[in-house]
């Protein structure tokens, strides 16, 4: 079985839901402390052992090329001011992977985002990251996906458990149990009341796919929404017979795709940063 060795990252969004923060800056480039979002999901990639970064961006997304990229005059000026460990943090980060980037011309879905990288992936499995699904998890959410395809060899979804609330935000799988974990995914249902899911696990943007999905892409003309989605293409696996799983992951899901969330995820990163934590959890107890 052939390893998992690159990322898709579909960035092209407009990043409606923090307007007007993101008139001008990619919602993936908002900061979590002092990184952004998108450097957290790059390095966890990373540490599960992906070697190749592809982002599929859009217009006013140059931003997040420049920030993997080597930028000689912050470099310079802070060898000038002998600030080592801060040359040694930004030198770090164009040095994570092997970028490339390609481009969504449209906004005409998901999938035919992830279409836009086909030809950069081939026949591989391919991880498929979505930038605003953080996590906090002693082993890498991405390792624990591409364990569960080595272990299995078919597509993967990411799952978490959710409040049944709230499952009408969310992509909710319903399936059979394989392990406390793991289950064979039967039906997908986007954004049910909770009154027509008997489940509580949703899709979180973290996938591992195989060519078959891309294949299924590439023959859609579009799904139910008008656009090419991810989902629509897993149905179809799915009403075909295919083999789906989906991994329940561990580890706390800071989800940043609203605000109230994005705050979250600053709060428990913050709490644990090392130069601001103890100070910032002082001041949340003094909050009234």
């Amino acid at each position: 079985m052939k390893k998992i060795k690159k990322a898709i990252f579909p960035v092209a969004g407009f990043g409606t839901r923090f307007l007007p923060a993101t008139k001008a800056q990619p919602k993936e480039m908002l900061p979590v402390v002092d990184k952004p979002v998108i450097q957290y999901l790059v390095e966890e990639a990373v540490d599960a052992g992906i070697e190749e970064i592809i982002f599929v961006t859009g217009r006013g997304k140059r931003v997040i090329e420049d920030h993997f990229d080597t930028s000689f005059e912050l470099e310079y000026t802070l060898v000038e001011k002998e600030k080592k460990d801060l040359l040694d943090e930004v030198r770090k980060i164009s040095s994570l992977a092997k970028f490339s980037y390609v481009r969504q011309p449209l906004p005409l879905g998901d999938g035919h985002a992830l279409l836009q990288a086909w030809h950069l992936v081939g026949d591989e499995p391919v991880l498929v990251v979505f930038g605003d699904c953080l996590y906090d998890s002693a082993t890498p959410t991405s390792r624990q996906l591409m364990e569960t395809f080595e272990k299995y060899g078919d597509s993967v979804i990411g799952l978490s458990k959710v409040e049944k609330k709230e499952v009408s935000k969310f992509g909710v799988v319903e399936g059979v149990k394989i392990d406390k974990k793991t289950m064979e995914i039967q039906k997908i249902v986007e954004k049910p009341k909770p009154e027509e899911t008997s489940s509580d696990l949703v899709s979180v943007g973290k996938y591992v796919i195989t060519s078959e999905v891309f294949q299924i892409l590439s023959e859609m003309q579009s799904g139910k929404s008008g656009e090419i989605r991810l989902t629509d293409a897993f149905e179809i696996m799915l009403s075909n017979k295919r083999p789906l799983y989906g991994k329940i992951l561990e580890g706390k899901w800071l989800d940043t795709g609203d605000k109230l969330s994005f705050v979250k995820a600053v709060i428990h990163f913050g709490l644990k940063h090392p130069e601001i934590g103890e100070k910032l959890r002082k001041h949340i107890q003094k909050i009234k």
